[in-house]
């Protein structure tokens, strides 16, 4: 199995356009302890040939720009994609916006829980433009805890429920459902080997259970302290207030969930904040994840299981 990070980032990336913390402005300067990062995005593989066909984990504004930058995404022919399938774990513009970028007649195949389809289709028409005809998209119902079989990449994809909130645009339109926000367990269907993703996470519940057993753990590190935004005066809004569970502190999960077992699954965080100190190279809180056994994803972060 072949992991691909195609963005590292939260929403907005690094730097964000209408930001100047500390972390923006040093990407700005060029800085060489800190490299800019595209929005959450990943891309999985069987990586069995040449010719491999990939998932790719949430459909980012930034979509265009990562499959450029990634030539195993590259067409092969005058009208062709290695996508395989998108598969989202909810709602969020961050995670939908890029699917309006591909939407040139293109065939696609789209999994998503019921809720987050309806959120998607039902109350939204400009997501209608993915359907020029009744063909061009085949919706995939990711039911909660049933794996979803797709032979042809190879692939077997689990929704498991985590704590989440509903996107911004829909909040008071509907009521809050464990299909919202869902972690999802990506299986080689034929070497067994896992990667969970799980970028956004309100809770820690899930987590012990979730990273059981695999391969490699994609984990939300979009804030270092519950505080961030409100210590830089950046916002009003906590960390588990966005349903973000931060990485630093007593209650973060670096502390929750412990060193990475020498020998075990790869611990990885992705989903990272433009003002999560961690993000530079030789801070107190890079060396904290680090000492621990735990990576931090950049863009382009290649690995196979």
């Amino acid at each position: 199995m072949r992991v691909h990070i195609l963005g590292s980032g939260a929403g907005g990336g690094l730097p964000q356009w209408n930001c100047a913390c500390d972390n923006c402005s040093l990407v700005r300067a060029g800085d060489p302890s800190i490299a800019p990062r595209t929005q959450d995005s990943i891309a999985v593989s069987r990586g069995s040939s040449d010719d491999e066909r990939w998932l790719v984990v949430n459909a980012s504004p930034d979509v265009l720009r990562q499959i450029e930058g990634f030539a195993s995404l590259w067409p092969r022919a005058a009208r062709h994609t290695p996508i395989g399938a998108i598969a989202l774990t909810n709602g969020d513009l961050d995670h939908v916006v890029g699917l309006l970028s591909l939407r040139e007649s293109q065939p696609l195949r789209i999994l998503a829980t019921p809720q987050v389809r309806s959120g998607l289709v039902d109350r939204n028409a400009v997501l209608r433009t993915l359907a020029r005809s009744a063909d061009q998209v085949t919706w995939i119902t990711l039911d909660l805890g049933r794996e979803v079989r797709l032979e042809d990449l190879g692939l077997g994809v689990t929704a498991v429920p985590v704590a989440g909130k509903l996107p911004v645009h829909l909040v008071g339109l509907g009521d809050p459902s464990p299909e919202d926000n869902v972690a999802l367990r990506v299986r080689d269907l034929g070497s067994g080997r896992t990667v969970v993703i799980a970028t956004a996470m309100g809770s820690l519940e899930a987590a012990g259970p979730l990273s059981e057993h695999a391969d490699a753990l994609l984990l939300d590190g979009t804030f270092w302290s519950e505080d961030e935004l409100v210590a830089l005066g950046l916002g009003k809004a906590h960390a588990r207030d966005m349903a973000h569970v931060p990485v630093g502190g007593a209650d973060g999960s670096l502390a929750r969930l412990g060193p990475a077992l020498p020998g075990g699954g790869r611990r990885i965080y992705t989903h990272i904040n433009n003002t999560n100190p961690m993000l530079r190279a030789g801070s107190r809180e890079r060396t904290e994840v680090e000492r621990a056994g735990w990576e931090i994803a950049f863009d382009g972060m290649d690995f196979t299981l």
